[in-house]
C-alpha cells in the first residue's frame, strides 16, 4: 500500500542550500519537511573548504582558465582532470563554460553574481545571527599567493574589475606577506589579501547547527530518494523511492548534484554538471594557519579548521558514478607541504565531494516551467555555503509570491 504524507513546503535536499531555505520559510511561517535520502549535509556541505568567499564574483571562465586547461590537462592530478571516457558527455557543458566567458556575457554573469553575492553577505549575517550559529564565522579574511611577477600581473585584470564593484582587497609583499602567513616558501613573494573574506569553523558542524534549529522549530526529515516530482490540483506529488509520496503545497528542488534528473522530469532541460572536488583534512597542531590561503595556479586553498587544517579543492569531472581517485587529494597534500615548509602532512582524512556547477558560474534560482509551485535552488558549483542565505531568502520570496530583493532572471534555468 502506498503511504502518502502531507507536507506544507517540502525541500529536496537538506544540505546547507536547503536549510537555510528551510530556516527562512519557517521564520515566514511556513511548516517544512525535509527530504534527503542520506540526512543531514552529507554531500557538497560535509567537507567542503568552508569559504563565504563574498568577493568571489568572477565566473571560472572568467579567470584565464581556458587559456591553462590544456596544460592542466597533461597532468592526470592536476588543477582539472577529465577521464577521457567522461569527455563526450562533458563537451557540451565546456562549449558553454567557453561562451560565458566572452565579453558580451561576461560583464552581464559578473553583475548578476555581485548582486546575489552583496545579498549573501548580509543575508548570512543575519542567519547566522538568528539561528545562533554567528560564533562559528571567523573574519579572518584571505590571502591568494602568486608564484612570480607574471602570475601575478595576470592576476590584475581580475582585481580591477572587484575594485569597480567595491571590493576591497590590499596587494602585499615582504614584511606585510609574512606578517599575514608566516612560513611561507620563499617562491611566493607576492599576495593579495582579502578582508571581506570569511570562514566558518567546521562546514558540516555549521550545517548541523542550522539543521538542529530548524529541527527545533518543528521541521520534519524524509531519508527517503526522491524519484520525481510532479504538479497536481493542490500543488505537488513528491515520488519517494519506496513508493511512498508526500502530497505538498510548495516544493522546492535543493538536490545539488542531483537536481539535473528532477528538473528534467518537469520539462526543464538545465546543463548542470558535477565537479569532483577533493581534499585532505589535517589534525590540530599541522601548520599554524592565521587565514584561508589560495594557491589559484595550483587550484586549491587550505583553511583553518576547529578541527585542524583542510587542504583542498582541484576540479575532476567524472559524473556521479567513477570510483573516487584519491591519489588527488594526495598531490595537493604533496604541494602544499612544498609551499608550506614545515607542514605536517601525517594524520589526515581524505574526502570527495560532488559540486553542482553551471558553465556560467551562476546557480539556477527561480521556478519551474512545470509549475509555479515548484522553486529550483541548486547548481552553486563552489559557491554553495557562500550563497546559501541568499538563495534561502530568494527561495522564499518566491515561495511566498512576494518580490525578491534582487532580479532572478540571470539565474532561472532556461537561460541556456
Amino acid at each position: 500500500m502506498v503511504q502518502s504524507k502531507r507536507a506544507d513546503v517540502a525541500i529536496v535536499g537538506a544540505g546547507i542550500i536547503g536549510l537555510s531555505a528551510a530556516f527562512r520559510l519557517q521564520q515566514a511561517g511556513r511548516q517544512v519537511t525535509l527530504i534527503d535520502k542520506s540526512g543531514i549535509a552529507q554531500g557538497a556541505s560535509f567537507g567542503n573548504a568552508a569559504a563565504l568567499a563574498f568577493s568571489d564574483v568572477l565566473p571560472l571562465s572568467a579567470k584565464g582558465m581556458m587559456a591553462k586547461v590544456p596544460g592542466w590537462m597533461l597532468d592526470p592530478l592536476g588543477p582539472l582532470s577529465i577521464p577521457p571516457a567522461y569527455f563526450p558527455q562533458i563537451l557540451p557543458w565546456l562549449v558553454r563554460f567557453w561562451r560565458a566567458g566572452w565579453r558580451d556575457r561576461r560583464e552581464a554573469g559578473i553583475a548578476a553574481q555581485v548582486a546575489l553575492m552583496q545579498l549573501a553577505s548580509t543575508e548570512m549575517a543575519d542567519l547566522t545571527l538568528a539561528a545562533g550559529t554567528d560564533h562559528m564565522v571567523r573574519s579572518n579574511g584571505s590571502l591568494e599567493l602568486y608564484e612570480s611577477e607574471a602570475e601575478f600581473n595576470a592576476s590584475l585584470p581580475g582585481w580591477a574589475i572587484r575594485e569597480r564593484y567595491g571590493i576591497g582587497f590590499e596587494h602585499v609583499r615582504g614584511q606585510e606577506l609574512s606578517t599575514l602567513q608566516p612560513g611561507l616558501a620563499s617562491r611566493f613573494a607576492i599576495g593579495t589579501y582579502v578582508p571581506q573574506w570569511q570562514t566558518v569553523a567546521e562546514p558540516y558542524e555549521f550545517a548541523c547547527a542550522l539543521a538542529d534549529a530548524v529541527m527545533g522549530q518543528g521541521a520534519t526529515l524524509v531519508s527517503q530518494s526522491v524519484t520525481a516530482l510532479a504538479p497536481n490540483n493542490d500543488g505537488v506529488t513528491v515520488s519517494l523511492e519506496d513508493g511512498g509520496v508526500v502530497q505538498a503545497a510548495q516544493a522546492v528542488i535543493a538536490c545539488g548534484a542531483w537536481s539535473k534528473t528532477l528538473t528534467a522530469g518537469l520539462g526543464d532541460s538545465v546543463p548542470l554538471d558535477t565537479e569532483r572536488g577533493y581534499n585532505t583534512t589535517l589534525p590540530s597542531g599541522a601548520f599554524d594557519l592565521k587565514r584561508q590561503l589560495i594557491f589559484g595556479g595550483h587550484g586549491f586553498v587550505v583553511t583553518p579548521l576547529d578541527q585542524g587544517i583542510r587542504v583542498g579543492g582541484a576540479v575532476e569531472f567524472g559524473g556521479l558514478k567513477l570510483k573516487p581517485n584519491y591519489a588527488r587529494s594526495d598531490a595537493m597534500l604533496k604541494k602544499a607541504a612544498d609551499f608550506m615548509p614545515g607542514l605536517k602532512t601525517t594524520g589526515g582524512k581524505r574526502w570527495m565531494g560532488y559540486r553542482p556547477s553551471m558553465p556560467d558560474s551562476l546557480p539556477v534560482i527561480g521556478r519551474s516551467k512545470a509549475s509555479p509551485n515548484i522553486v529550483y535552488a541548486f547548481g552553486h558549483g563552489h559557491l554553495g555555503l557562500t550563497q546559501s542565505a541568499a538563495t534561502g531568502r530568494l527561495v522564499t520570496d518566491l515561495v511566498q509570491h512576494q518580490t525578491t530583493p534582487i532580479d532572478v532572471a540571470p539565474f532561472r534555468a532556461d537561460r541556456f
